[in-house]
């Protein structure tokens, strides 16, 4: 899977070509809106996504239960207008509102949650580490046509926080386009079958998606909605932002270089939404991979990363340093947290207790997020400063999910971001550092038993003051142990076209569910 330079630039050229496709239409159409996406859409199949980068339409196509809006996020009722808990926290009961349907007319009923947790789980993949500790295949049962019910393995802290992405398929219709039991994942990697605000109209993995808006939405719609939305691949930085100075683009990602945000406050036809965010950005380590796997060597990388310079030069001043892996803002991280500085003298003491050899390493940057670029090379030229070589490979998100799916072609360092999918600290220190996680979601393979132990009492306790003792003792724990390179917590620049109206943005949603926006004609 491993994409050259020469190889990206002929993705990146065909990408810009298709933006200019003869016969389609774009924005300044009345009530469209076009989004310049910067990670290409592979698959569509809300099942086996699960990231920030493509999460539009797993929130534009599909509803869950429950929803997460506004910031600080709450979550809200949605598919769900209710639920009940047993007394012994086994047991979850949701009952479902009777006026949600499909785009194809037919209602969304308690066998289609079923079905849809069923498929998450036989698939493993995406949102499945979630479900797969606490829900056992065929546990979950319709108790009527309007009521669900998860029977858990056992009591789970985490369980309500994340029903919001147990998106729900229509399973009559992924049923037709079944073959020998595939759950239609190549089916649904190219259509839909959600309730969603929004309808897919086309999609084609080199452009991009469209879809119109769900007028039957059981939500309904106010102000002057948008009718037509596409999300259109644009993997270059530059591209996106002239688009939204020319009009082209009605809005972007919130994760821009802080330089290219500045750029776009002087253009008279983009505002820029300012929020506080809950994504850390980090180099992940291969904590599996000798050297790595040696505390020394990792602690050697650590203090390699100039912190203060890449803040206050590359990210103009615009972030706060994040010392760990969860969000200063979030509960269960630690106010003395000790961080890691830029300091290489440390860096080659280190370094002299490890026993095993060295080797290059692989450095890993995604496409089309500059600061991942950037902190690649900045880290590069640091490690060679004290005896360590690399070599960096620039590839676009959907190139690197595929090397993240096994241990063998895991990139030794990563410079990415670490976002909010639901609101708990196990969505970072958790998921990130456990071993019952690992697999595509694990940032690390650190593989501590002492770590897990503490997460197995957390991902049970109903005692939060209990719960965020735990998370702060792990983050102490695999901060200590360099299990990551912790760089800073990223604060949204949502820029958007002055026409659009009413984005209701979310650490969760990350300002990509659109069905309460609205544009002017």
């Amino acid at each position: 899977m491993r994409i050259s330079r020469r190889e990206f630039t002929t993705l990146l050229g065909s990408a810009c070509l298709a933006q200019a496709i003869p016969g389609r239409t774009y924005a300044g159409s009345p009530h469209r809106f076009v989004f310049a996406n910067n990670s290409p859409y592979d698959t569509l199949d809300p099942h086996t996504v699960f990231d920030a980068g493509r999460a539009g339409a797993r929130l534009n196509l599909y509803d869950g239960l429950y929803r997460y809006v506004d910031n600080p996020p709450k979550m809200i009722p949605w598919l769900a207008e209710s639920h009940t808990v047993s007394a012994d926290r086994t047991s979850y009961a949701f009952k479902l509102r009777p006026d949600a349907i499909f785009h194809d007319g037919t209602p969304v009923t308690a066998q289609d949650v079923v079905y849809s947790i069923e498929r998450i789980l036989a698939l493993g993949q995406g949102p499945s580490s979630l479900y797969r500790d606490i829900i056992k295949p065929g546990s979950t049962q319709a108790r009527d046509q309007n009521t669900v019910v998860f029977n858990l393995n056992s009591p789970s802290a985490t369980f309500l926080a994340t029903v919001s992405d147990i998106t729900v398929v229509n399973s009559a219709l992924l049923k037709q386009h079944e073959i020998n039991g595939d759950w239609a994942e190549p089916w649904l990697a190219r259509n839909e079958a959600g309730s969603g605000s929004y309808q897919l109209t086309q999609f084609d993995p080199a452009t991009g998606w469209t879809a119109k808006r769900f007028e039957k939405h059981f939500a309904g719609f106010g102000g002057d909605p948008i009718e037509e939305l596409e999300f259109r691949n644009v993997l270059e930085t530059n591209t996106r932002v002239l688009g939204l100075m020319r009009g082209d683009f009605d809005g972007a990602d919130g994760y821009m270089g802080y330089d290219q945000i500045q750029r776009l406050r002087k253009s008279d036809k983009v505002q820029i939404i300012e929020q506080e965010a809950m994504r850390v950005f980090l180099l992940a380590m291969n904590n599996a991979a000798p050297p790595l796997n040696d505390v020394h060597f990792r602690r050697a990388l650590a203090y390699c990363f100039d912190y203060d310079g890449f803040i206050k030069g590359v990210m103009n001043g615009s972030v706060s340093r994040n010392p760990g892996p969860l969000p200063k803002t979030m509960w269960g991280s630690p106010s003395d947290l000790k961080a890691f500085t830029y300091d290489l003298d440390k860096a080659a003491a280190e370094l002299k207790l490890v026993k095993a050899p060295l080797r290059p390493l692989s450095i890993y940057a995604l496409s089309g997020f500059t600061e991942s670029e950037q902190a690649a090379v900045l880290f590069q030229a640091a490690i060679r400063k004290i005896g360590i070589e690399s070599n960096i490979t620039v590839a676009p998100w959907p190139v690197i999910t595929k090397r993240l799916d096994r241990l063998e072609t895991r990139p030794d360092i990563l410079p990415i971001w670490r976002s909010a999918f639901y609101l708990d600290p196990n969505s970072w220190v958790g998921e990130g550092f456990g071993t019952r996680y690992e697999g595509q979601r694990s940032l690390a393979y650190y593989r501590n038993p002492e770590f897990d132990k503490l997460l197995d009492r957390a991902l049970v306790s109903d005692d939060q003051a209990e719960r965020q003792s735990l998370y702060e003792e792990m983050t102490r724990m695999v901060t200590d142990d360099a299990a990551c390179i912790f760089v800073y917590n990223t604060r949204w620049y949502g820029p958007y076209s002055t026409k659009v109206s009413g984005i209701r943005y979310s650490p969760v949603n990350y300002g990509q569910d659109f069905r309460w926006a609205s544009i002017r004609s």
